[in-house]
């Protein structure tokens, strides 16, 4: 339990085992298992929160939507709710998992996708004219195939099966390209037979409509179908939210000198023209070294400390995390204009170590809620039993690594929950 005089640090709070949920499969229910995405919210963990810390007609908001996981567990408790992400793939992601779709209706649209492969001629598609950057990462028949699924997928009429289809076949991007598959950074694997893209959109689609039935079957027996729930593309930092609107802020930032979504998400960035400069698209997300800020400067007393100590080991670094720091505080300052008076704010967050420092970044940003006129709450300690992320770095290079690497360290074992008030 987090000690409000700031008595007990943070890495002295114990594990709260009721938060860990150990051996919990949550992510492959309801419609949380559509499409693969780093970090992914654990939905019991979301459940939880929004159980203990919202009424039925609140509205939840999530400031880094990601997936969509939030916004879900939101709609099956029968909470309006709203989410914001700059990610184009995470919007789009969001669309398809928080529309439940009348089974008959998408079983129909399906079927007459899958009897087109029939259409499927090769050369129709050589000459199609695509991001450069797919031919690093596609065979010819593989592209073309693609190609073909996404031509046909736009031409159906409804939006929310486009929208459905359309993440499936994002899905199984990577499986079908060269792509290392067990790596969340992008690299080729020469060794690699990808999958033939039909093959595995039938295949992934199908699990996609089980979850889809079951879903669309819990929201009609709660009367939740009509539940208020909006992804919309927008920066955390400014959203078009109302000011004093929400009850409670469900969300988990992304971890400081983690991960580059850009990059990530780029096969589906190319696929579907989200992106035509990776370098362009990369400088608006949170904390990036890509939005080049000389700046080391941040308002919070230990984040200048950690900053201070990583321009000793690392420039590049340092610069980087003085940047999360300050996009959070501007983030901060968002979440207080949009809650209520009394909305609880409930972020799940992680530290990290880079070249022996500890970057602490609940601590950081515990601290910078306060400055902001947020009331703490509760800290709760989680340890980390099943979340997709790189968890080991190089102690020497910082780099990620694996764990049979002499040099290696766990990064993400743990990871806490600020609870905080307005």
């Amino acid at each position: 339990m987090y000690n409000n005089s700031h008595s007990l640090a943070f890495e002295e709070i114990p594990v709260s085992p009721e938060w860990c949920f150990k051996n919990v499969r949550s992510v492959e229910q309801w419609t949380h298992g559509y499409h693969r995405y780093p970090a992914k919210f654990l939905p019991n963990l979301v459940k939880k929160l929004i159980e203990e810390y919202t009424e039925k007609d609140d509205l939840v908001a999530d400031f880094f939507a990601g997936c969509g996981t939030t916004l879900v567990e939101a709609k099956v408790h029968g909470r309006k709710s709203i989410g914001v992400d700059i990610n184009p793939v995470a919007e789009l992601i969001t669309k398809a998992k928080i529309n439940a779709i009348e089974p008959k209706l998408l079983e129909d649209r399906f079927t007459e996708l899958i009897e087109m492969f029939e259409d499927f001629q090769i050369e129709d598609y050589l000459e199609i004219e695509v991001h450069q950057r797919i031919d690093y990462w596609f065979s010819i028949e593989h592209k073309t195939k693609i190609a073909f699924l996404y031509e046909r997928i736009l031409a159906i009429q409804e939006d929310i099966v486009k929208d459905f289809l359309l993440v499936g076949l994002s899905h199984i991007l990577k499986n079908s390209s060269k792509w290392l598959q067990s790596s969340t950074k992008p690299q080729i694997d020469p060794n690699k037979n990808p999958t033939d893209p039909f093959l595995a959109f039938k295949a992934h689609a199908k699990k996609m409509m089980k979850k889809n039935a079951e879903f669309y079957t819990q929201l009609s027996t709660e009367n939740h179908l009509g539940t208020d729930c909006t992804i919309k593309l927008e920066d955390a930092r400014k959203t078009t939210m109302e000011s004093d609107s929400v009850s409670a802020i469900i969300t988990s930032p992304p971890y400081v000198t983690s991960y580059e979504y850009a990059d990530i998400h780029q096969l589906t960035g190319y696929w579907f023209e989200y992106i035509t400069d990776l370098f362009g698209f990369r400088k608006n997300f949170i904390g990036t070294f890509y939005s080049q800020s000389q700046d080391t400067i941040t308002n919070s007393h230990l984040g200048q400390e950690i900053v201070n100590e990583l321009l000793i080991v690392d420039n590049r670094t340092a610069k980087e995390v003085a940047n999360y720091f300050r996009d959070m505080e501007a983030v901060g300052v968002e979440m207080h204009r949009v809650l209520k008076k009394d909305g609880h704010a409930c972020l799940v967050i992680g530290d990290t170590t880079f070249k022996g420092v500890k970057i602490k970044s609940a601590e950081v940003f515990s601290e910078t809620l306060q400055n902001l006129g947020f009331e703490m709450v509760d800290v709760i300690k989680r340890s980390i039993p099943n979340k997709l992320m790189p968890t080991i770095r190089d102690k020497q290079t910082g780099k990620f690594t694996k764990l049979e690497s002499t040099n290696s360290k766990l990064v993400y074992p743990e990871e806490y929950i600020l609870i905080a008030k307005k």
